[in-house]
């Protein structure tokens, strides 16, 4: 276990060993949420890298990573606790079959024994290593009477079970949560926590980050595909490629044995950057040669 870096070089430095590449806002931002306990809350279009810090970090501090994935209908029985139904079943035919008395038995059916633990309950309980880090992804998936719910458990790092009562983390998790904006979270919620919005990288970052997350890919291709990618954010398509498209489309090229791109190269690998169809669509024929050109115009000396 690593201990919370000290000031915001060393932030950067522990995501930079994960390969995480991260600019000085967004350091601030995390080496504050760390030195303060407070939860962070990222913002973003999908695939700018939210998920991924969270995932740094917890390699980083050898910390344990939890992860609640969120979506629509999510309650309390999937993200806190259930009991073990079953189980409880069987306890009570087997203390049927035994005589034992009613009141011992309702002790221990609602006891830790029957108790399956979620995500969150999960983040409050003891752990080896130190608190680990808890990732509530895309809470915009979620409804508004969760975001409610979650309220207690950003405020106090405590959740109640009716019938155990409040549980409170012995040491408080290490919270972020993302959004990719489908809609507004509610104010009392960001309240509790610190606020960034993760931007689209720029084109030196984005080279930074591929040169990380894919190193096996020469400048010449490197910087066509970065030049590329940005290029197409600009354009009129349903959903623009992020930084994780980047990377997974390098990944591909290089598998492909390619070391430049051209409009044939493009058209085959598409679907390595868009994701619908009325996009790729879009693209075919002499689209993709256009913003190759004008991508290859800006990268000119």
């Amino acid at each position: 276990m690593s201990d919370i870096p000290e000031t915001i070089e060393a932030t950067q430095a522990l995501l930079a060993a994960q390969s995480y590449v991260c600019d000085r806002p967004l350091a601030i931002v995390v080496f504050l949420a760390l030195k303060l306990g407070r939860p962070l809350f990222l913002e973003g279009e999908a695939g700018v890298g939210k998920t991924e810090i969270a995932k740094a970090l917890a390699a980083g501090l050898g910390r344990r990573l939890i992860r609640l994935q969120c979506y629509e209908g999510l309650d309390a029985a999937s993200a806190v606790y259930e009991w073990n139904f079953a189980a409880q079943m069987v306890a009570i035919r087997a203390a049927e079959a035994s005589g034992t008395g009613g009141e011992a038995l309702k002790t221990q059916l609602f006891s830790d024994e029957f108790l399956i633990r979620r995500p969150l309950l999960e983040a409050m309980s003891p752990q080896e290593g130190g608190a680990p880090v808890l990732l509530i992804d895309e809470l915009d998936r979620t409804d508004e009477p969760f975001e409610a719910f979650l309220l207690e458990a950003l405020s106090d790092f405590q959740v109640t079970i009716p019938e155990l009562g409040a549980i409170k983390a012995p040491e408080p998790p290490i919270v972020i949560l993302t959004s990719n904006r489908t809609r507004e979270v509610h104010d009392a919620l960001k309240r509790r926590c610190l606020y960034h919005w993760v931007e689209y990288p720029s084109f030196a970052r984005e080279m930074e980050i591929l040169a990380a997350r894919a190193p096996e890919a020469s400048e010449k291709l490197s910087r066509e595909v970065v030049a590329f990618v940005q290029a197409l954010r600009h354009e009129d398509i349903f959903k623009r490629p992020g930084v994780a498209e980047t990377i997974d489309w390098a990944k591909c090229l290089l598998a492909l044995d390619m070391i430049e791109l051209s409009p044939d190269v493009i058209a085959d690998t598409l679907g390595a950057i868009l994701k619908y169809q009325d996009d790729i669509a879009r693209l075919s024929g002499g689209e993709a040669a256009r913003i190759l050109n004008e991508a290859k115009q800006r990268l000119a000396p």
